[in-house]
């Protein structure tokens, strides 16, 4: 759309925050007649709404329910449910709903400026650092790139070139199912689902509706469309999508790949999908020490990254030079320290039972601190497959009860200390705990397969709360 088409157009945008404010400021910039709604009307939101009512913008506070007379269109920040009064009027009156990912993509490319491809990244587990893994490999091929969406930076200030991405060549995108469902026109020039397990549910509704809104970032794909070989519901949505003629379907696999596939040969990763002559050549991209850290859902990571940078032309050198100069963002399987020979790893990232067996599988004898708020998840097929890994497992949190009796049902043998607390203070005891039961060799490793509001304030906090006890305790047996 052009600046022409936006001029006295009626837009309702859905919600303040990191998305809903950028939204309004760009619209009335772009001349249309913006009014928030909000449902929370705190003293934080009101803070918001004096600046944007400063600059012009309509803000109606406690009332985000009902639909303004005159909406042509709605621009919904990602959290808010598909079943809320405010959508459901929407759809009555004929009023399109869109999200800010499909407004920035509909920005791009306005008042002549470049449209910039996007390589587009969701799934499960491992968005943020997968896009940051392809952002690291497309600069080291001297491209000028920029990670964001879903990993906290606007996609609007990229397509409308603010500063500092005013001449971009390609962005690496991250875009959570709830972005994904309200984009319905987004076309990537290439775009990866990691994987797929059961997780915001109470959003969706269903496990076939989170999958679906997943499987939009296939939709008219124009290179390739990435999937996780050992994870087939990401393959199936491969072959449900609608894609431009020539696009082809590219898989990763952390053992030997097949053709058209990304794979790990004798800690190696390998390409037999961009080559010359994928049913008789492999080309090496890297090894899997330059991935860091080299755990097996990591190396994943990696190649997916990789699969994406290789459907844009990347080098070779490029891909291992990238990974190499990657460092992942706090809290994600990252070593706090190792005391007594006993290594303490932080992964507080881990929220959900997905990401937390992933940790699991890396490490091995554990002691293993779970628990928090479950979410609906369920704990036996984790405790069932990580069973022979488990040293000693210590509990925290509000749902912790969960995990204990799927611990009995699935590792009687297994040693559990049951912290009964949930002050933030419970972390220093369960690390001290962890550090009792743990041995020379072993690993106490903070994956929670929960999430941590029942405690703290988010996952950072939780994560730098067990750093600071593992600190605390290297620092009393030095």
């Amino acid at each position: 759309m052009s600046t022409q088409d936006w001029r006295r157009k009626r837009v309702t945008v859905a919600g303040l925050g990191v998305s809903g404010i950028p939204a309004a400021r760009v619209l009335h910039g772009l001349g249309a007649v913006v009014t928030v709604v909000n449902d929370g009307d705190d003293e934080r939101s009101r803070a918001q709404a004096a600046e944007l009512e400063a600059a012009g913008i309509t803000v109606r506070l406690g009332d985000g329910a009902t639909l303004p007379a005159g909406t042509e269109l709605i621009v919904t920040t990602p959290g808010w449910k598909p079943d809320k009064p405010l959508f459901l009027a929407a759809a009555e009156a004929g009023v399109p709903v869109w999200g800010d990912v499909e407004l920035a993509w509909r920005l791009r490319g306005r008042n002549g400026r470049k449209a910039v491809p996007w390589l587009a990244v969701t799934g499960t587990n491992g968005k943020t650092t997968t896009v940051r893994m392809l952002a690291s490999i497309l600069e080291a091929a001297g491209l000028r790139t920029a990670a964001v969406g879903n990993i906290g930076v606007s996609l609007l200030d990229a397509v409308l070139g603010e500063e500092p991405y005013s001449d971009l060549d390609v962005l690496a995108v991250e875009l959570s199912s709830y972005q994904l469902h309200w984009a319905p026109s987004l076309r990537a020039h290439s775009a990866v689902v990691l994987n797929l397990a059961p997780d915001h549910l109470d959003w969706h509704g269903s496990m076939q509706a989170y999958a679906a809104d997943k499987g939009r970032i296939y939709e008219g794909n124009t290179v390739a469309c990435v999937y996780n070989a050992a994870d087939k519901a990401t393959e199936d949505l491969v072959r449900e999508a609608d894609v431009e003629e020539g696009c082809r379907a590219i898989g990763f696999t952390l053992g030997t790949p097949g053709p058209s596939q990304l794979g790990v040969v004798d800690g190696i990763l390998v390409d037999r999908a961009f080559v010359e002559n994928r049913q008789k050549q492999a080309q090496e991209l890297a090894e899997v020490t330059d991935v860091n850290p080299p755990a097996p859902h990591n190396i994943a990571n990696a190649l997916a990254a990789a699969a994406l940078a290789r459907a844009y032309g990347v080098a070779p050198a490029a891909v291992r030079d990238g990974l190499r100069n990657f460092r992942p963002d706090p809290h994600r399987i990252e070593r706090v320290e190792d005391v007594d020979g006993v290594g303490y790893i932080d992964d507080s990232k881990a929220t959900n039972t997905h990401a937390a067996e992933a940790s699991l599988a890396a490490y091995d004898p554990i002691v293993w601190i779970a628990g928090g708020l479950a979410k609906g998840a369920t704990f036996d097929e984790i405790v069932e497959k990580s069973a022979k890994r488990l040293r000693a497992v210590v509990l925290i949190g509000a749902d912790r009860a969960l995990i204990r009796e799927a611990l009995a049902r699935h590792a009687p043998e297994v040693p559990v200390v049951d912290l009964d607390r949930t002050d933030t203070g419970a972390m220093s005891a369960a690390v001290s705990e962890a550090a009792r039961l743990a041995r020379p060799g072993d690993t106490v490793l903070l994956a929670p397969a929960c999430a941590s509001m029942d405690m703290f304030a988010n996952y950072n906090k939780r994560g730098e709360a067990f750093a600071d006890a593992v600190r605390a305790l290297a620092a009393e047996r030095a």
